[in-house]
């Protein structure tokens, strides 16, 4: 966000005294790799996800690279072997499944809720596929229940692409939990962020050593971290020191600094706060705008689940020209984002050819959805001029007529 009451945009960052405080320790430190704030940052974003390991890294989508490789690698997938994915995300969903030399199948979404459609499933499951990718779409959690039945039906593993989904719930349980791993991302304009930054998280000890591993270059686990060798025993020191420099996978350099995590921890403190105020600028946007259902689909909250609204997802209905009303919005300082169009990338067009029509929902909402932003950075009076531009626009378009 630009100004806060002359421009209006999708996110924020509010830097606090004490993420000031944080990064001057940093400094201070002259640590600025992996250290004490990483460490503590890992801990706590584990335990606020109900799980057992994290891994601070450099992007959700590397966070979602390593983890894919670490199952492939951990269950001996071949190469072309498939791996389920909707046909409604960020490209990166997509991009990882194709670096790790896999197969993405693509499955139709639910047209209220926006994510994977449990229904559609099954009948896209051969002999080669080996894991499924629920994406939570904006802070909505998918329906977990028939995807986890459905996995172990057919013995699949399930990633959770969560980087749009921090600190949500799907009855109970939090987002990141239900499958071998939970995918986050710190980006800038997220519900937790770091400017750039991601978590890699799992219950499994094994995988999460694997993951790390691979995060640092697939360096021998022995030696992650330059505290790795603090220790009493000489015996024990000798055997670190013999294999600091073994690399025992082909891995990535995908590690974050002590400056991201200073300012994550920082965050932490205010995450619960923060996704209550993004609940409610969304439920004073839903009041707001409710007389304007004729025109408009907004988003609905399952009633076992928890949103945290790192968006404000809008669906033009027939008749109404979505580039139109958000040329309109964006010439008054109302910053959008279409709603993650996929099938009609140039780059997957030319690798699958024409994908639209098989996927009718994805591609009505590719085509007819954009979002607002309902970060805690807006004011009472950002939301107040949404809603008025929003009033507006169809006032003008009755006049047109």
């Amino acid at each position: 966000m630009k100004t806060k009451d002359k421009y209006i945009g999708v996110g924020d960052i509010a830097v606090s005294q004490l993420a000031k405080k944080y990064v001057n320790q940093v400094l201070s430190s002259r640590r600025i790799t992996y250290g004490p704030f990483a460490d503590s940052f890992e801990k706590e974003f584990a335990k606020l996800h109900d799980l057992k390991y994290a891994i601070f890294c450099n992007s959700g989508t590397s966070a979602l690279q390593v983890a894919l490789h670490a199952l492939k690698r951990e269950y001996k997938w071949n190469d072309g072997d498939e791996v389920l994915v909707p046909a409604l995300t960020f490209v990166a969903t997509v991009n990882i499944i194709i670096q790790n030399n896999l197969t993405p199948i693509f499955i139709d979404v639910d047209p209220d809720f926006f994510d994977i459609d449990p229904t559609m499933i099954e009948k896209k499951i051969t002999k080669r596929t080996r894991a499924i990718i629920p994406v939570h779409i904006g802070g909505l959690p998918c329906d977990m229940d028939p995807i986890i039945s459905l996995a172990r039906k057919h013995s699949l593993r399930i990633i959770e692409d969560s980087c749009e989904t921090i600190l949500a719930r799907y009855k109970g349980k939090s987002v990141g939990s239900f499958g071998d791993f939970g995918c986050f991302s710190t980006y800038a304009a997220h519900t937790l962020v770091t400017g750039v930054g991601g978590f890699i998280c799992t219950n499994d000890p094994k995988l999460a050593t694997l993951a790390k591993s691979l995060v640092n270059h697939g360096r021998d686990g022995i030696y992650i971290s330059i505290d790795d060798d603090n220790v009493s025993s000489k015996k024990k020191l000798f055997s670190i020191v013999d294999k600091r420099f073994n690399f025992v996978d082909v891995g990535y350099s995908y590690r974050a600094t002590e400056f991201e995590a200073a300012l994550g921890l920082a965050q932490i403190r205010e995450l619960k706060e923060n996704v209550k105020k993004r609940r409610e600028n969304a439920a004073y946007l839903f009041k707001g705008l409710s007389d304007l259902q004729e025109f408009l689909q907004f988003p609905k909250e399952r009633k076992e689940a928890i949103h945290t609204y790192m968006f404000f997802p809008i669906i033009v209905r027939d008749g109404v020209s979505r580039e139109d009303l958000v040329y309109f919005l964006e010439e008054r300082k109302i910053e959008t984002r279409f709603l993650l169009p996929l099938l009609s990338q140039p780059v997957y067009r030319s690798i699958f050819g024409d994908l639209e029509s098989k996927y009718p929902v994805a591609t009505h909402l590719s085509h007819s959805g954009f979002y607002v932003g309902c970060h805690p950075g807006l004011t009472k009076k950002n939301l107040d001029t949404i809603i008025h531009i929003f009033h507006q626009y169809f006032t003008s378009r009755k006049k047109r007529k």
